[in-house]
């Protein structure tokens, strides 16, 4: 490797630098600096140490806000379904799933890059059990994402004119809906943590989106995998509201969802690091190579200088 070259190693990568060479480790990486050289470690792999994230209460204003908006979106877009096209459930259905499937997508890029765009508390605890994020965090990070979608479905009913809480009266617990809350968490975590484990973590706001816009119609539930939403739409008596009374039912099978996902990413990604988890929904980590404030943008290797003989 050539005196005074700089290079940077991708995530899981071994890097070793010449004299007086500059070099920066990726996630999970492993890094060798000869004499001289500037050697920065990426993040380890058995804790998320390496790497800074931002401030707790910098990454709580992130799940509050996305949980906000995720919320105001759903309602929002199915209290305007429903006076857009009356009476017309399929269309509805459609605009509503649309909307939802966009806005996810358009939100997990807003925050992810502080937070890591869970907006989800199964997630959240998902991601604690890997070791990507610790357990006390997912444990603030759960009141914070219920109150944002508290406040994201009354603030859906100020903009439509309506009373800011009115409670649902749509009954939705029944087996199929039971099951199918467990199908479509199942696959919500499956998809968030194959693409981590893959290296494709740029890829998961929009599969993300795409996952849940098409489970709006291949489960009979429309798909909330979601306590916090789920919570949430109890206090919108429109469209996308659910009875308190089937509250329960859901965030169970929501659960169980949950920790089913977790045995499923145990038998698929046996090799699934505390690194990955932690790159979870998108990566959210300062990287020490750059300025302050700055973030990694995706899990993708990169190799910024190539390596040569001496001199």
């Amino acid at each position: 490797m050539g005196a005074k070259a700089r290079v940077t190693g991708g995530p899981g990568s071994r890097v070793t630098g010449g004299p007086g060479s500059r070099v920066t480790g990726g996630p999970g990486s492993r890094v060798t600096g000869g004499p001289g050289s500037g050697v920065t470690g990426g993040r380890a792999r058995g804790g998320g140490r390496g790497v800074s994230r931002a401030a707790l209460w910098r990454r709580l204003l992130a799940e509050f806000l996305g949980s906000a908006f995720l919320a105001a979106v759903v309602v929002g877009s199915g209290i305007a379904a429903q006076r857009y096209s009356p009476g017309a459930t399929g269309l509805e259905l459609l605009e509503n799933a649309a909307a939802t499937a966009a806005g996810l997508f358009v939100i997990i890029l807003m925050f992810g890059a502080v937070s890591g765009g869970h907006f989800n508390p199964v997630v959240s605890f998902v991601d604690a059990a890997f070791g990507g994020l610790s357990w006390r965090d997912a444990g603030w990070y759960l009141p914070v994402q219920v109150a944002g979608c508290i406040s994201g479905a009354v603030l859906a009913n100020l903009m439509f004119a309506l009373p800011a809480v009115s409670v649902s009266a749509k009954h939705r617990a029944t087996p199929a809906h039971f099951l199918s809350e467990i199908v479509a968490t199942l696959g919500l975590i499956v998809v968030i943590f194959a693409l981590a484990r893959s290296g494709r973590s740029r890829s998961a706001p929009a599969a993300v989106g795409a996952y849940i816009g098409a489970a709006y119609f291949f489960t009979s539930s429309t798909s909330f995998a979601n306590p916090a939403i789920t919570v949430g739409r109890m206090f919108s008596d429109t469209f996308a509201g659910i009875a308190p009374a089937s509250v329960p039912s859901f965030i169970a099978a929501e659960i169980a969802g949950g920790a089913l996902a977790v045995l499923v990413i145990w038998a698929l990604y046996p090799r699934l690091a505390p690194a990955d988890a932690a790159e979870i929904i998108v990566p959210h980590h300062q990287d020490p190579a750059e300025p302050a404030g700055r973030t990694a943008s995706d899990g993708a290797s990169a190799l910024h200088a190539p390596a040569s003989g001496p001199g």
